[in-house]
């Protein structure tokens, strides 16, 4: 267990390490002197300080303005768990994670991941520096392990999405079920009307799933979440309806762009998804304006951003199941 946890660790240290620096321009490798003097570095106050320089020659800068972790084991016990970039100011480039790990009594405990340029001996010292923490503080390379291991994940995902700026990283991913307020419901006499201006008693449309019939609710409630920089995921739905000739082929395009919160249930030819496990090339139910009938929009596009600091909204009708929502066949939270 000991032996996969360290390569589970070490693994991802190399990793994240290497996340760090891929947008520097000349990275260069942590020094087995810059290691044992980052040893001595100290942050007064974790919750406030989230920028300290030393020397004038290095910064201790909060990793990506992360809160602290907050791990509780099966002893019951809390430990905290706060990351902070290394970077020499010459050329400000990163050249190591410090990660202070304070268990339940206040005691302290310092590790430097270095940069994955670092010579071998750096990474030896500090996978034998964390390995003497662990010995008298239990589980404490598994903890750590968990919060590389999470920071890796995290850092795959930006990959995944084409990268974010840091105020898109900031983003929530709770478990808010809503819209952005400028989404457009469609209501019983077919019109749309922005969802952040719904009111109760506003009629609105709802498909049955099953026979794709629609017919009128009453709305009963607009409820809100409080500004936050929400996470968004937006889908690029397309109807392709192509028609072969003997001068070529006619393609008539039919698009549709929604956005939501990642954890809205979307109900899709697979079955009720959330809109963050949406990929592309699955199909949603929709309106087409142009035929008049709920057909299946294929998925070109998906994306997840931060929408920055907004409400969101949803919509609570005295009836069915769905919505419409710019077209898009919706469920109800």
């Amino acid at each position: 267990m000991r032996k996969l946890t360290l390569t589970i660790l070490l693994t991802g240290s190399i990793y994240l390490s290497r996340a760090q620096t891929t947008a520097a321009v000349n990275p260069r490798p942590l020094t087995m002197d810059e290691y044992s003097k980052a040893q001595t570095f100290t942050i007064a106050d974790l919750d406030k300080d989230t920028y300290v320089k030393f020397e004038n020659a290095y910064v201790l800068d909060r990793y990506e303005n992360r809160k602290p972790y907050f791990i509780t084991g099966s002893d019951g016990l809390k430990k905290r768990v706060d990351l902070y970039k290394l970077i020499a100011k010459e050329g400000m480039q990163e050249i190591g994670l410090m990660v202070f790990y304070t268990n339940e009594k206040g005691k302290l405990y310092k590790a430097l991941v270095p940069d994955f340029t670092a010579d071998g001996k750096v990474w030896e010292k500090y996978f034998l520096d964390i390995d003497n923490i662990n010995k008298v503080e239990t589980n404490f390379i598994l903890k750590l392990s968990y919060v590389l291991s999470k920071e890796v994940s995290f850092q795959q995902y930006k990959v995944l999405n084409g990268g974010k700026d840091m105020k898109e990283e900031s983003a929530t991913y709770g478990n808010d079920i809503c819209f952005p307020g400028d989404e457009m419901v469609t209501m019983a006499n077919g019109s749309k009307k922005m969802l952040s201006t719904i009111k109760s008693g506003d009629e609105v449309i709802t498909i049955d799933p099953a026979t794709n019939k629609s017919s009128v609710v009453r709305v009963k409630e607009l409820t809100t979440h409080e500004a936050k920089n929400y996470a968004l995921t937006r889908l690029v739905l397309v109807a392709a309806d192509v028609k072969n000739t003997r001068t070529g082929r006619l393609v008539n395009l039919n698009t549709k762009v929604l956005q939501a919160t990642p954890n809205h249930p979307m109900l899709t030819k697979q079955g009720s998804l959330k809109m963050g496990e949406i990929a592309t090339g699955q199909e949603v139910l929709c309106l087409n304006e142009q035929t008049g009938k709920y057909e299946a929009f294929t998925v070109l596009q998906k994306t997840e951003n931060g929408g920055g600091i907004q409400k969101v909204y949803n919509i609570v009708a005295d009836g069915g199941s769905t919505l419409l929502m710019n077209g898009v066949m919706v469920m109800q939270k």
